[in-house]
């Protein structure tokens, strides 16, 4: 019987592209980053410091942008280490179940709150006089934590039977993050019925999820229709537009990657890009930015570290 020794370590190739674009990607992904670090954690701060904006709606965005923060940190990096090393980016096979795991795990935690946040719309805006009970401070709660938990098992579901797989070689995957299709490809054994686990996992939650989102909008739309001013219309439909924009990015690429028959590891690792790296750095603008709430809060803890400033500078003159 021929000896093999397990795979230790894997080998990240990462975005395909031509050798000479490395600069320029590394800048564009590295400023992305730190845009959507940035941005989120601010909208964050603005949303925990302003009384003003401490209503579902809100508590549920804080949920949605610390995941963003995390999500973009548990693929960008590695990215950018790819674009660095023309021979790929070496990941320990304990840090790549981590990664897998993390990823999944935001993502799928992603998915569930973008349904209840559809739920909260569709109940603000169908139920606005019985809005306040019905979504109350213990129901915010208890469906954020029931999203955490359920992104926890989907991803728990997904992670530990593909690496109970045995890896022996090649090492190589051709991916920027440790994923379902790139990792399976790589096991020495059947794993047909993984993929098939994960496969059903995947469709139920992402198809599921999408199914219920549809419906509250389109109970919402109905909603709407029955408002009497044009402003009252516009003001509503504005609100959903955005949430609308941000689920079909982030969506539409996830049923791309994972649901369709065949995989084709180029298109996949680009179309991945939509989902990992471009919708965390558009949540903040979409949901936050266009809202004048938010903007007011914003000018405010501005106006306060600028008077924090003056009143620190003004201090030390007069201590010399």
């Amino acid at each position: 019987m021929m000896n093999m020794s397990l795979v230790t370590t894997f080998v990240l190739t990462g975005l395909p592209h031509a050798p000479e674009l490395d600069t320029f990607l590394f800048g564009i992904f590295l400023v992305i980053y730190v845009l959507t670090v940035v941005g989120n954690f601010l909208i964050l701060l603005v949303i925990i410091v302003n009384p003003h904006l401490h209503t579902p709606m809100y508590y549920f965005l804080t949920n949605l942008f610390f995941i963003d923060m995390w999500y973009s940190t548990v693929t960008v990096p590695k990215m950018l280490m790819t674009l660095v090393s023309p021979e790929g980016s070496p990941i320990s096979f304990h840090s790549c179940v981590a990664q897998f795991y993390s990823f999944d795990f935001l993502g799928s935690t992603e998915c569930f709150l973008y349904t209840v946040m559809s739920y909260d719309r569709f109940l603000a805006i169908s139920y606005p006089l019985r809005y306040a009970s019905m979504m109350s401070g213990r129901t915010c709660a208890i469906l954020a934590t029931t999203t955490w938990l359920s992104g926890s098992v989907h991803s728990a579901v997904q992670t530990t039977p593909t690496f109970r797989l045995p890896f022996y070689g090649p090492n190589q995957i051709q991916h920027y993050i440790c994923d379902a299709p790139s990792v399976l490809k790589l096991a020495c054994a059947d794993t047909s019925t993984v993929e098939m686990v994960i496969f059903v996992n995947i469709g139920v939650v992402a198809l599921g999820c999408f199914f219920l989102i549809v419906l509250s909008y389109v109970s919402i739309v109905h909603s709407i229709l029955k408002i009497r001013t044009s402003e009252g219309r516009w003001r509503a439909f504005q609100t959903c537009a955005s949430h609308c924009i941000v689920v079909l990015c982030f969506y539409v690429p996830l049923v791309f990657i994972y649901l369709r028959p065949g995989s084709k590891e180029v298109v996949d690792r680009i179309v991945a890009v939509f989902y990992t790296v471009m919708t965390p750095l558009l949540n903040p603008v979409v949901y936050t930015l266009r809202n004048k709430d938010v903007k007011k809060a914003l000018l405010k803890l501005k106006d306060k570290v600028m008077y924090s400033q003056r009143k620190w500078s003004l201090q030390c003159r007069l201590a010399h």
